[in-house]
């Protein structure tokens, strides 16, 4: 055990340990209150005086959320050693969170936002204060986890911390090879002479590595052998780096570099958030400090991503799923914009869909108003097109290129390395295989309600054929009383032939809504059978078990892992202990392999399966929208022809009446001296009461051309 006046610790509690100092878990000794020591040893005391007093002064000066807290500066009782006393962080360092095999390829979206926010917002206050940190690296990253369940990021190690405005130089060296900028790394790590001086910008290119490491699960820059091994192709890479590249890697001894412009597909990170990320990458990766960034332009670059909100798109005919990033304030126009980008369907184009309704988006509504999405529950993007889209679906890495292979030999160091990478891809598998699962529940989802939709559409085009029908059957049967009248007329003996030809329109107009109708019920039922085929894909969605399955197999995967590091902990097995390594070598090989069966013939297999039957249903349906288009356009035409119709009636009695020398829509006729006969008189009323029923029409086919508008008809028609 060690002491201060005020803390107490044991040496077994040992934090992190670097070149100058050991950092240990205390306690108070009043309150009992969980602290952090960094104890400093002899080679710190061989630093000059203002170099060993500098983390303290730092520390002291700095007072910040996402900065690790100094509460003291005390003394070991014996060796009178000076001791930091500082804020706990439970939760380990950033690269404790980026070594847990679940995050492998790197961290979750929403934990690397998190990440983002915090080491921008430190950063920021260090500036604030003329302060370049020189060894920014996840391992100087502390995380704990606040009381809402979130992490909360904080710098710490201010060891190599010095104050420096944004237009002073340093000449001394510090830092974690693997993050420094190449200029340093030249002299810190190469020990060649040279005259350079660095910039605060070399924290920048520190940050750089550090924010692509947390997306990836990967250092940029890696040689082959890896970046200890071999110090000057890891020294070329970093000075060589075409401009816009993020990334370079060397696969083979002495072979070539290959160039990375995209962050990996491995890489958990949406394409919305890589569009944003990866140019802040490219201009804080850069060798020549004149050409980086500068503070200013980062801190723009990153709070422009962290004042973005995220709206969650599925777009249903290509089965793929985006996240768009775009600011509160942003209106539709720009949201269908980044969409179109995304997805490469036009604005004018796009439908939506959200929980079951269709949903209509105001061109000047700002993003803030929009519905709150998520990944499981998007806006559902349908194009309008009449190209068809062609199917993407969950883009990834076949899992199987992850795995290690496992050989026979014991070597604890390389058993768990191997075990570890073996757990990472099995969580890699099942994460890329909830995402075909969700995929196909998406797709379900999507087309159910599109479905819906389209039998609502189906129910309005009928009613709209209804109300038309009604009309013709007026129309008929006052143009068969004109018809009478028109024949029992002395003067003409027969009805004109203008009727004959609009007796055959209104039959024409009859077959035609006969035919809308049976399109209609045929249409139905056409729906109504891909809804059961819908019903019946979900029950088996349900029933299947491969994401439980492979949850199983890497539970069991990581009780081996767990087994393998303390065995890595001890200079040479037992006899009996090797042999149960071997035997759990042996099962972890076993269930990668079933991990894998399951993936392939479960999770792979179904949902290609799903796509295929998608892609010919979205065929039918869009095939149908189309048609029901086509139908509404045609009952309307028909409500136009029956207008004419009802002109030409209206003209046919016209003339009749000119005949006959009778004005009956100003008044009666007037009194005659020669009385009319009985059956002139019946005439007479005849007219009279066909004028009152044509009326009568009239207001009924203009009343059911608004309704036929106001159900979202095709054009409106002519006024009477």
């Amino acid at each position: 055990m060690q002491s201060t006046p005020s803390y107490l610790w044991s040496t077994e509690d040992l934090l992190g340990q670097g070149a100058t100092a050991s950092v240990y878990k205390a306690r108070n000794k009043k309150s009992g209150e969980l602290v952090a020591v960094k104890v400093f040893n002899n080679a710190s005391y061989l630093r000059p005086q203002e170099v060993q007093m500098r983390e303290f002064e730092m520390l002291r000066k700095l007072n910040h959320k996402n900065i690790v807290k100094l509460f003291a500066v005390e003394e070991t009782g014996s060796s009178k050693q000076k001791v930091l006393v500082m804020e706990y962080c439970s939760s380990g360092s950033l690269l404790n969170v980026l070594e847990e095999p679940a995050n492998a390829f790197g961290l979750a979206e929403s934990e690397f936002l998190i990440v983002l926010q915090c080491v921008v917002a430190g950063m920021n206050h260090l500036r604030e204060n003329g302060v370049v940190h020189r060894d920014i690296k996840p391992g100087n990253i502390m995380r704990l986890v606040g009381e809402d369940g979130r992490s909360i990021y904080k710098l710490t190690d201010f060891g190599a911390a010095r104050e420096l405005e944004d237009d002073e130089k340093f000449v001394s060296v510090y830092g974690t090879e693997e993050y420094l900028h190449p200029d340093v790394y030249e002299r810190a790590v190469l020990r060649k002479p040279q005259q350079k001086a660095f910039g605060v910008t070399v924290d920048l290119w520190s940050i750089g590595v550090t924010f692509y490491h947390a997306a990836t699960g990967s250092l940029p820059f890696v040689p082959f052998g890896g970046p200890r091994r071999n110090k000057e192709i890891m020294y070329k890479i970093t000075t060589e780096k075409p401009p816009g590249a993020i990334a370079g890697i060397q696969r083979q001894e002495n072979g070539s570099i290959e160039w990375s412009y995209e962050l990996p597909i491995t890489c958990r990170l949406s394409a919305g958030l890589k569009d944003q990320l990866i140019p802040i990458l490219a201009n804080i990766l850069e060798v020549d400090q004149e050409k980086c960034w500068g503070f200013d332009q980062f801190f723009a670059g990153t709070n422009d991503i962290l004042h973005r909100i995220v709206v969650d798109v599925f777009s249903l005919q290509q089965a793929s799923s985006h996240r768009i990033y775009i600011h509160s304030y942003n209106t539709t126009t720009m949201f269908l914009d980044a969409v179109f980008k995304q997805t490469n369907i036009v604005p004018h184009h796009q439908e939506y869909f959200f929980e079951g309704h269709l949903y209509e988006l105001d061109p000047n509504l700002q993003a803030r108003h929009f519905c709150r999405t998520t990944e499981s529950s998007p806006l559902t993007l349908l194009s309008t097109s009449e190209q068809p889209e062609d199917v993407v679906g969950v883009q990834y890495r076949d899992p199987a290129l992850d795995f290690p292979k496992l050989v026979p030999r014991v070597d604890v160091v390389a058993d768990c390395s191997a075990a570890k990478s073996a757990v990472g891809a099995a969580h890699q598998t099942l994460r890329v295989g909830q995402a075909l699962r969700r995929g196909r529940e998406l797709l379900a989802r999507g087309l159910h309600w599109v479905i819906g939709n389209l039998r609502t559409e189906c129910s309005r085009i009928l009613e709209q054929r209804r109300g038309a029908h009604s009309v013709l059957a007026c129309l008929q049967l006052t143009e068969g009383r004109t018809h009478v009248l028109c024949e029992a007329v002395p003067a003409g003996g027969r009805a004109p032939a203008g009727l004959d030809v609009l007796r055959t329109r209104l039959r024409r107009v009859d077959e035609e809504l006969s035919q809308c109708s049976r399109s209609i019920f045929d249409f139905q039922g056409a729906l109504d059978g891909i809804l059961a085929e819908l019903a019946k894909d979900g029950q088996q969605v349900h029933e299947d078990k491969s994401i439980q399955q492979i949850e199983c197999c890497l539970e069991k995967m990581q009780v081996i892992y767990k087994q393998f590091k303390r065995a890595r902990t001890c200079l040479r097995l037992g006899y009996n202990e090797e042999q149960i390594h071997k035997l759990d070598k042996l099962n972890l090989g076993s269930l990668a392999r079933r991990v894998l069966s399951i993936f392939q013939n479960g999770c792979v297999q179904q949902y290609q399966e799903a796509l295929a039957l998608h892609s010919s249903r979205m065929r039918k349906v869009c095939e149908i929208k189309k048609h029901l288009k086509r139908l509404s356009n045609r009952i309307s035409s028909c409500s136009v022809e029956m207008m004419e119709c009802q002109d030409c009636l209206q003209g046919a009695l016209d003339r009749l009446l000119q005949t006959e020398n009778w004005d009956l829509a100003a008044a009666p006729p007037a009194p005659s001296p020669v009385p009319l006969s009985q059956a002139r008189q019946e005439m007479v009323l005849g007219m009279q009461e066909l004028l009152e029923q044509m009326r009568s029409v009239t207001c009924d086919l203009q009343l059911n051309n608004s309704i036929i508008e106001r159900l979202g008809g095709a054009a409106p028609t002519p006024s009477v």
